[in-house]
């Protein structure tokens, strides 16, 4: 009987230790890759989509975030937004967050930000990997390269953000190339309204592929990825078509579509590019990996 007893005690014992094990370990982000001792050197970032959220879904957003950059270390966050330094994603990630309090590198369009001072390109970094490679990371107002896709020209002043990417990347030779912008270029599903940007996009499209951008990273009304002509255009998930709400913007009140609580964790090396979509609940919901020279491998 006594055995018995004895037997018992170790069982809960372990029980409870595999529960405790569970409950530290709950929440945390899955491993989403695993490297041996001769992988090469790689850096990490986060993308997602900025904007208007209600707070709750904010929080969790970016909780979420927080959990992958405490695991991954990622170097920057780039943010496909319409709001530029006003993005409120941004602002209360920086300020409540402690392990998210990175350089935070974020688009804008004229409209919606009003900057008092018009600059010409949002930002270009140039960011180092390791062993004397580079990454250039852009980022356009698509606003005004969709004007000037529509005219046709790169001569009048409404042009200058064009004039500027090229002379960016012409300027620049990086190992790897990724320009951020705020609206699609490329189909998804069977949005018409996808479909119309595109066809304004065309001639920038083609700038891409004749100055060797690999990635396109933007805002996108699904979570979606294409590769086209070597450039992988990659979106992160936009906004929800049901759920509106109301926020004040300027003293003015604004209906916006509630954006789903997904990012973008990508993971740079000498050769290749991951990226790997990480859901509402912290799961990986899918990858895929760019290689020099516009290859993919899923």
């Amino acid at each position: 009987m006594e055995k018995r007893s004895w037997a018992c005690t170790v069982i809960t014992q372990l029980c409870l230790c595999f529960a405790l094990y569970v409950a530290l370990n709950l929440g945390q982000p899955q491993t989403l890759i695993n490297y041996t001792n001769n992988a090469p050197p790689h850096l990490y970032f986060i993308s997602v989509k900025g904007g208007f959220r209600p707070l709750t879904q904010q929080f969790h957003l970016l909780k979420q975030m927080e959990k992958v950059a405490r695991t991954y270390k990622p170097s920057f966050v780039v943010s496909s937004s319409e709001l530029g330094e006003y993005d409120p994603l941004m602002q209360n990630a920086t300020q409540h967050f402690p392990s998210l309090r990175l350089p935070w590198y974020t688009t804008y369009t004229t409209t919606a930000s009003k900057p008092e001072v018009q600059e010409v390109g949002c930002f270009a970094k140039k960011i180092k990997i390791s062993n004397g490679r580079t990454l250039d990371v852009i980022g356009v107002d698509t606003e005004l390269l969709q004007d000037s896709a529509l005219r046709g020209s790169i001569n009048s002043n409404r042009n200058n953000q064009l004039r500027w990417l090229i002379k960016t990347l012409e300027a620049n030779s990086s190992n790897w190339r990724i320009v951020v912008g705020y609206q699609p270029l490329v189909i998804c599903g069977e949005n018409k309204e996808q479909m119309k940007r595109k066809q304004d996009f065309d001639y920038l499209n083609h700038i891409f592929q004749k100055l060797s951008v690999h990635v396109y990273l933007s805002g996108q009304d699904c979570t979606s990825h294409a590769i086209d002509g070597g450039v992988a255009y990659i979106g992160n998930p936009g906004p929800i078509e049901k759920e509106h709400y109301s926020v004040f913007l300027n003293g003015y009140s604004v209906i916006k579509r509630e954006l789903a609580n997904g990012f973008l964790l990508h993971r740079v090396s000498a050769v290749e590019i991951a990226t790997y979509y990480i859901n509402f609940v912290g799961e990986v919901a899918y990858k895929t990996v760019l290689q020099q020279k516009g290859r993919e491998a899923m």
